[in-house]
């Protein structure tokens, strides 16, 4: 039998996107409020043919575009044109040492592969993350507070854009991930108020042919310190018919932009579980991450010290260092 706080949510997020898509934005004539992001570092040692990074970066970007050409050529009409598609993949490799242990290396990777024979309205993506983010441009990525469903199994899905403008978006997504087939929408929402303040709704509702059926709702608030800070908070809540209760996390961030490709962020996160008894917390985290452009334009890198406190170890004091290195990958 589903639990109540199940039952609350998916009525609630479904309430929310009807109520979204009816009623416009209270501040429309303002542009939604930016995340802090600096532009990317221009490079000005001059790449030559035997520069074997440029090398590999030109061979992946072929390859992935290549791949998108030949995927889209399925849903081409016959006598057309071959239209070109637009590619961009992302892949890092991240080392996550703590105090007490030593832990691996941690490889991810997203492929997002948009098709202009759906008219731009539909694209392909390939991750080792289902709920990886969509829009995040290189420094735009300063914010790993990691989504309540998250999980390291591959995901490949065809998502379909209903609706994109300024303070909109509205997809779906279908496809695979960690052998199980799901469906899920996914609404946004932004609001913003004398350029200097922002919020974000963001409900979406999923379905897994194992896990069944669930949910999850996102609130951010952005408030712009100056030009090259921003503060934010937000709160996510997930509730599914695989686990009881509800899962959530919430973080207070500052943003900082310190200069022409470099950026960096302090945080204090949260996050536990709620059932029909109990309150608690599971883990808090304090992090400083910077995040840097350097030797290409398009690689990047990043040292995160942080401390941890986790509920399984006893909220023992756990503090560790990420160092990642980050390459993208974009062909348009």
């Amino acid at each position: 039998m589903a639990n109540p706080f199940f039952k609350m949510l998916i009525t609630f997020i479904v309430i929310v996107m009807l109520t979204m898509a009816e009623f416009s934005c209270y501040a429309c004539d303002q542009l939604p409020l930016p995340i802090v992001k600096t532009s990317q570092k221009s490079i000005s040692a001059q790449q030559t043919d035997d520069d074997w990074m440029a090398q590999v970066h030109q061979s992946i970007t072929n390859s992935v575009y290549q791949s998108a050409l030949w995927f889209d050529s399925f849903f081409a009409e016959r006598g057309c044109p071959q239209r070109h598609p637009q590619t961009s993949a992302r892949v890092s490799l991240t080392w996550r040492p703590k105090a007490e242990h030593l832990s691996g290396f941690r490889s991810r990777f997203r492929l997002n592969l948009k098709l202009p024979n759906f008219q731009n309205k539909a694209d392909l993506i390939l991750s080792d993350n289902s709920n990886d983010g969509l829009n995040q441009l290189p420094l735009d990525n300063l914010n790993k507070h990691n989504t309540l469903n998250n999980n390291q199994a591959f995901s490949a899905a065809i998502r379909f854009i209903h609706k994109n403008e300024v303070n909109k978006f509205t997809d779906s997504r279908i496809g695979i991930s960690g052998g199980d087939i799901f469906l899920r929408v996914r609404h946004q929402r932004l609001y913003a108020w004398r350029n200097t303040q922002g919020f974000k709704i963001e409900p979406a509702v999923f379905y897994f042919i194992k896990k069944g059926l669930g949910a999850n709702l996102l609130l951010e608030y952005n408030y712009q310190l100056s030009q090259q800070s921003q503060l934010r908070v937000d709160y996510s809540v997930s509730a599914s018919h695989s686990y009881r209760g509800l899962r959530w996390q919430q973080g207070i961030y500052r943003l900082a932009q310190l200069g022409e490709g470099k950026a960096s962020v302090f945080s204090f996160a949260m996050e536990g579980e709620r059932t029909n008894h109990n309150y608690f917390v599971n883990k808090y985290t304090v992090s400083y991450r910077y995040r840097f452009n350097a030797m290409r334009a398009w690689l990047f890198f990043e040292v995160e010290p942080f401390v941890e406190w986790q509920k399984d170890e006893n909220f023992k004091a756990g503090p560790g260092i990420a160092l990642t290195v980050e390459g993208y990958f974009t062909k348009l």
